[in-house]
C-alpha cells in the first residue's frame, strides 16, 4: 500500500467516525428533547391496574383534570376483546355512563347495538389522548379531551358504508338539527344531562325501532371517499344550548391536534409539578400513573360560573367553582390530604361545595354524586375532611355553617351503614350506650332501616363516630366553641367501649352490654358486615387514627403495639385463600392478616412509627410498593376507587404520609427516589433528598430539617408549605435506633 492510497483511507474513516459521533450526538439531543424526563405525562400509563383480582378494575379513562368529561373504552376490563360503546362522559367514578356511541363500517342491523374485538397492543392510551383500533369494523377511533367537551376522530379503513351509533337515551331521543348539528338529552337520578355535537361531514341521520321498543340513532355517511369523520360534542348538566356554548368555547373548530396539544400541556403542568430524580422507570410509571389518577375526582361542573345543583333542583350563579362527585369514606384518607399540598385553591372550591350541599339539601354528604348524596358505606368522614382542611390553611369555606352542618350530622343523623336521614330508634339506643349495639349471630334483625346485605357494621360504626366525634371535638376547639369541645371529646372516646381487652381486639356487644364472642379473623357474615366491614377484626383493630397513642394503652403499651402489628404482618389466614376470598371478597392484598387492598389498611404500616422500630415502617412500605403496585395489568391489588389508593401511592413513593388526617403532620416512610421535589402553589419548593436510595437501600440511617437534625419520623404541614428541604441518608440496612424516643412524637397525637 503506498501513501497516497492510505491517506484517503484515513481521510474516509475519520470522515466516517465524525458521521457516526455526530449522529450519536444528534441521537442524544434528540432524545433529550422528547425523553420521559422531560415530560413526566409519558410515565403516564392508564392501563395499569386493568385487571383486578376480585373487584373493580381502573378504567383506561382520558380526561382532563377534575372534567366533566371522561372517556374510556366500554368493556369488562383489559382482558375483555371486545369494546361496546365509547362513553361521551361518565357521571360518576367507576360506571353510569352517558351518551354512549360507536364507529361502525359495513352492513349491520341497525336495530341491534354494535360491538367490535379491538387489538391491546394497538391500543395508545394517555391522559390526554386515547387511540383503538377497531377489528370488526376496521376503523381507528382516536379521542382527546377537554373540560367539558371532547373530540373524536374515526377513520375508516375500507370501502363500505361508514356509519355512526348513537345509542338510545332515557330522555328525549338524539336529533338532527337544521343546523347539522346533534342534540340528546339523558336523564339520570332525578336529573338531565344534554349533549350538543358536530361532525364535520354531512350524513344521513336515521332511527330504527329495538326489540324492546327503544329507539337508536344512526349517523351514515355512504360516500365512500370519506375516509375519515371528526366527531365533537360538549355537555351539560344545564341546558341543550349550554351544551353548545361549552363546545364553542373549548373546541372552535376541528383542530385535533390543537386540542391534544392543550390536554397535553394541562397534564403536563401538573405531572411535573412533582419532579423526582433517581428510582427505576417502573417507579416512575407507578408513581406518575397514581399522580394522575388522584386528579379524576371531584369534578367542576360549573359551567361558564353557572351550575345546576340536583340538592336543592336549582341552578346558582355567581358562587365558586362547584365540585361533586366523591366517596369520603375512601377520599378522606390521602387523596384529599394530598390536593391540600399540591392544589389548596382547588380544595377550597370542593370544600366550600360540601358546606353548600348542606345548605342546600340539610344534610353534609359523605358520598357527593352529581345527582345527589349517596348513602354508601358508615361514619360522617366529612367532619374529618373539614377538619384536616382548616388546619392546612385550605379555608375558602364558611366554617360557621360547616360546624353547623358536622354538628347536626353527629347528633341527628343516622349512623346505619348505607342509609341516609335523621335517627332510628337504633341510633338513639346507641347513644344511650356509647356504642352501636350488636346482634347475636343468626339473631333476627328488629331495626327495619338496616340494609339486609350490608348489616349493622356494630364495631366498624362505632369506631368510625369515634373519629367523627373527634374531629368535630377539634373542629369545635379551632372555632372557641367550649362546650361542644368537652361533649364531642368525651363522646370520642366511646370506642374504648368496644376493646375486650381479654381478647386483644375490638369486639360487639349486645344492647344490654354483653359480649358477643366471635372469631374477629372470620365472622360476622359476608364481609364481616354484621360487626366489621369489608374487613376482619384485625384491620379494625387499627381504626382508631385519631387517638394511637391512647390505642397503645388499651393494648397494654409500646411494646405489645408493635408485637401486635407484628403478628398482624404474619398471622395466618386460618383456612385457605380461596374460603377466606369467598367471604371477604374486598380483603385484598394480603399480607398476613394485612388487607393492602382496602382503605382502612393504608395507615397500619406507619404506625411502628410509634413503636420502639420506626425502621420497621421503612421495610413494610417498601414491601408493599414492590410487592402490590406494579407497573402493568394487575398493579392495583383493590379497588381504587378515583383516587383514594393511588394518593396513598403518590404519598408513600415519596416517602411520607398523612397518617391522621386532622392532624396536619406528616410521618416519615421510605422513599422510592432519590430525590423528590414538589413545586408548591406558594412559589416555594418543598423537597425530599436520599442521595443513597435505591432498591435496597431503603433504611434511614440519618435525617436533617433544613441542615438541622431531625431525629425522629416526623415534619408538620407548615414545615412542607414554607418549603422545607429534609435529607435522608440512606443504608442497606437498618439503624434501629434513629426515631425509636417516644417524647419524638409531636404534642398533637398526645390527646
Amino acid at each position: 500500500m503506498n501513501l497516497k492510497t492510505f491517506i484517503p483511507k484515513i481521510e474516509f474513516i475519520i470522515y466516517i467516525k465524525i458521521v457516526v459521533i455526530s449522529l450519536l450526538i444528534f441521537s442524544c439531543n434528540s432524545t433529550k428533547g422528547t425523553s420521559k424526563n422531560s415530560d413526566n405525562v409519558n410515565y403516564v400509563d392508564p392501563q395499569i391496574g386493568g385487571v383486578a383480582p376480585f373487584l373493580q378494575p381502573t378504567r383506561t379513562r382520558i380526561h382532563l383534570p377534575n372534567s366533566m368529561v371522561r372517556m374510556y373504552p366500554e368493556r369488562k376490563d383489559y382482558r375483555d376483546d371486545q369494546i361496546t360503546s365509547f362513553p361521551l362522559t361518565t357521571r360518576k367514578h367507576r360506571s353510569d355512563l352517558l351518551f354512549n356511541i360507536m364507529p361502525v363500517s359495513g352492513a349491520i342491523n341497525e336495530a341491534d347495538e354494535p360491538i367490535s374485538a379491538w387489538d391491546q397492543e394497538l391500543e395508545i392510551a394517555h391522559p390526554h389522548y386515547y387511540s383503538t383500533w377497531l377489528e370488526d369494523y376496521n376503523i381507528t377511533t382516536e379521542f382527546t379531551p377537554a373540560a367539558q367537551s371532547g373530540f373524536f376522530k374515526f377513520t375508516y379503513q375500507n370501502n363500505t358504508t361508514r356509519k355512526l351509533y348513537l345509542s338510545d337515551l332515557t330522555g328525549d331521543d338524539w336529533q338532527l338539527n337544521e343546523d347539522g348539528s346533534l342534540t340528546g338529552t339523558e336523564s339520570f337520578e332525578g336529573m338531565l344531562g344534554y349533549v350538543y355535537a358536530v361532525t364535520d361531514k354531512k350524513g344521513v341521520f336515521t332511527s330504527v325501532e329495538t326489540q324492546d321498543n327503544t329507539l337508536n340513532s344512526w349517523m351514515t355517511w355512504n360516500d365512500t371517499d370519506i375516509n375519515q369523520v371528526q366527531f365533537k360534542y360538549g355537555i351539560s348538566f344545564i341546558s341543550s344550548e349550554q351544551a353548545k356554548k361549552n363546545l364553542e368555547r373549548e373546541i372552535p373548530d376541528f383542530n385535533f391536534e390543537n386540542v391534544k396539544e392543550k390536554a397535553h400541556k394541562k397534564w403536563s403542568n401538573l405531572m411535573n409539578q412533582i419532579e423526582v430524580e433517581g428510582g427505576t422507570d417502573a417507579y416512575k410509571r407507578t408513581f406518575y400513573t397514581a399522580l394522575y389518577r388522584s386528579y379524576e375526582r371531584m369534578i367542576n361542573i360549573s359551567e361558564d360560573g353557572t351550575y345546576y345543583s340536583n340538592y336543592d333542583q336549582k341552578i346558582h350563579e355567581g358562587e365558586q367553582d362547584f365540585y361533586a362527585d366523591d366517596w369520603v369514606w375512601d377520599t378522606f384518607l390521602a387523596l384529599h390530604p394530598l390536593r391540600y399540598i399540591l392544589q389548596p385553591d382547588v380544595e377550597s372550591d370542593m370544600m366550600a361545595s360540601y358546606v353548600r350541599m348542606y345548605e342546600q339539601s340539610g344534610w353534609l354528604p359523605q358520598f357527593p354524586q352529581i345527582h345527589g348524596d349517596a348513602p354508601p358505606m358508615n361514619g360522617f368522614h366529612s367532619t374529618i375532611m373539614l377538619l384536616d382542611a382548616y388546619r392546612k390553611g385550605v379555608t375558602n369555606f364558611d366554617a360557621e355553617i360547616a360546624f353547623q352542618a358536622m354538628k347536626k350530622n353527629a347528633l341527628e343523623g343516622t349512623m346505619i351503614p348505607w342509609k341516609m336521614g335523621a335517627h332510628a330508634p337504633l341510633d338513639k339506643l346507641a347513644l344511650e350506650l356509647g356504642y352501636f349495639p350488636a346482634l347475636y349471630p343468626e339473631e333476627k334483625e328488629t331495626e327495619p332501616r338496616v340494609h339486609d346485605f350490608e348489616k349493622r357494621q356494630s364495631v366498624a360504626v362505632t369506631l368510625a363516630q369515634g373519629y367523627d366525634d373527634w374531629a368535630l371535638a377539634e373542629f369545635a376547639k379551632e372555632l372557641g366553641k367550649e362546650e361542644d369541645y368537652k361533649y364531642f371529646s368525651k363522646t370520642a372516646q366511646n370506642y374504648k367501649n368496644l376493646y375486650w381487652k381479654e381478647r386483644g381486639f375490638f369486639m360487639p356487644k349486645d344492647a344490654k352490654g354483653n359480649w358477643i364472642d366471635i372469631d374477629p379473623k372470620f365472622d360476622g357474615g359476608m364481609g364481616g358486615r354484621d360487626y366489621y366491614d369489608e374487613n376482619n377484626g384485625w384491620t379494625y383493630l387499627w381504626n382508631v387514627q385519631q387517638d394511637i397513642l391512647g390505642l397503645q394503652e388499651l393494648m397494654g403499651g409500646r411494646k405489645t403495639f408493635e408485637e401486635r402489628l407484628d403478628q398482624m404482618f404474619r398471622e395466618d389466614l386460618g383456612r385457605s385463600t380461596y374460603a377466606l376470598n369467598a367471604r371477604f371478597p374486598d380483603f385484598t392484598g394480603i399480607v398476613g392478616q394485612y388487607s393492602m387492598g382496602n382503605e382502612p389498611s393504608f395507615h397500619i404500616p406507619y404506625l411502628y412509627n410509634f413503636t420502639d422500630s420506626p425502621w420497621k415502617a421503612q421495610k413494610k412500605i417498601r414491601m408493599l410498593l414492590n410487592t402490590w403496585f406494579k407497573d402493568n395489568i394487575f398493579g392495583i391489588p383493590g379497588d381504587e376507587d378515583g383516587g383514594g389508593m393511588s394518593a396513598f401511592v403518590v404519598f408513600s413513593a415519596m416517602g411520607f404520609y398523612p397518617i391522621t388526617p386532622g392532624i396536619p403532620v406528616y410521618t416519615i416512610g421510605s422513599p422510592l427516589f432519590s430525590k423528590i421535589s414538589i413545586n408548591l402553589p406558594n412559589g416555594k419548593k418543598f423537597t425530599i433528598n436520599a442521595p443513597n436510595c435505591n432498591e435496597t437501600n431503603k433504611y434511614i440511617q440519618s435525617a436533617t430539617l433544613n441542615g438541622k437534625e431531625l431525629k425522629g419520623p416526623w415534619f408538620t404541614h407548615n414545615d412542607l408549605i414554607n418549603g422545607a428541604t429534609i435529607t435522608l441518608q440512606m443504608g442497606k440496612y437498618p439503624n434501629i435506633n434513629w426515631g425509636t424516643d417516644p417524647s419524638l412524637i409531636p404534642n398533637d397525637f398526645k390527646n
